[in-house]
């Protein structure tokens, strides 16, 4: 509740940004049918079983993970780098911190799902100065857990983890962990974090009306849930060069610097299959998270989409 009201002064500045609040029409608040129905889900743009698409997905990371940062960097033109910036930015993670350092007893609980090569947890652990909290005796009050189903990309995140900032952060003041887990089945007990962040994860769920419920299930009351995630571009002149970028360029960089065009094809494709920004709001909003709006940045190629699980 302490970082909740410290957050909920703090993300009131907003910069350069497009925003869309819920003050809504009610035919979007009921207007969605289930994002999986019957037996069958997408997989980019081929038709799989539900049951099938887990395998599928954890494949496609397992291929990707050891290039996974430099092929973001190549197909993004480095600005997944302000993307993230921007999310670490608007979460006050850093305020948050500074005002928890400053009353012992009070902790703050960050969870980032699919974030395996932890580029985003290390934003986190950069501005709550978990590093030169990890130099003191016991436990960091400030923790960040890395939650993703893909040992593999785990096992890349820890790795470089240990290198960036040595072994103590992990294993003695356990300011970050890494921890093998489904979205949609967190092995976490319920109103355990203050913050839930998945960034470029959501749309790789299977279930993602079952994800977003089980994010609202391990926040604490007050806790903040905010998704980094690739969108819908609504100026079509945009759209049709991002498109063409998408589907000539992105999978031929994947072929030339992975050897893995396939697996770069679904990841475009996968975009166009996800809910657009409005959508992903109304789904917010059946989990159950008040105050759902979302930010668009780069013309809606990406969005941030953010909620809050009600005090009780």
């Amino acid at each position: 509740l302490f970082a909740s009201r410290v957050v909920g002064k703090a993300c009131n500045r907003r910069a350069a940004i497009i925003h869309a609040n819920s003050l809504r029409r009610a035919s979007n608040n009921t207007g969605h049918e289930p994002y999986v129905k019957g037996d069958d889900t997408h997989f980019g743009f081929e038709t799989v079983g539900v049951n099938e698409k887990e395998g599928k997905v954890r494949e496609v990371f397992e291929s990707v993970a050891d290039s996974y940062d430099v092929m973001n960097d190549l197909m993004s033109g480095g600005l997944h780098r302000y993307w993230k910036d921007h999310l670490l930015d608007i979460s006050a993670v850093a305020s948050m911190s500074a005002a928890i350092r400053q009353h012992p007893g009070k902790e703050l609980r960050i969870l980032d799902v699919a974030g395996g090569t932890g580029d985003v947890a290390f934003r986190f652990i950069d501005a709550a100065q978990c590093t030169e909290r990890s130099m003191s005796s016991g436990e960091d009050p400030i923790s960040v857990t890395v939650c993703d189903i893909n040992p593999e990309m785990l096992r890349v995140g820890e790795k470089r983890a240990r290198e960036r900032f040595g072994s103590d952060l992990i294993d003695t003041s356990k300011a970050l962990s890494f921890v093998e887990g489904n979205a949609q089945s967190l092995d976490f007990e319920d109103n355990k974090f203050d913050l839930y962040t998945i960034a470029f994860g959501l749309r790789n769920v299977t279930d993602v009306d079952k994800g977003l419920r089980e994010a609202y299930r391990v926040l604490k009351p007050g806790g903040r849930f905010m998704c980094l995630e690739f969108s819908q571009v609504s100026d079509p002149i945009l759209r049709q060069i991002y498109d063409t970028y998408s589907f000539n360029v992105i999978p031929e960089i994947g072929h030339f610097v992975a050897n893995d065009r396939p697996s770069y094809q679904y990841l475009v494709e996968s975009i166009r299959k996800f809910s657009n920004q409005e959508e992903l709001v109304s789904r917010m909003e059946k989990a159950g998270f008040e105050l759902a709006k979302y930010s668009n940045l780069t013309g809606g190629i990406v969005a941030i989409h953010e909620g809050w699980k009600p005090l009780e």
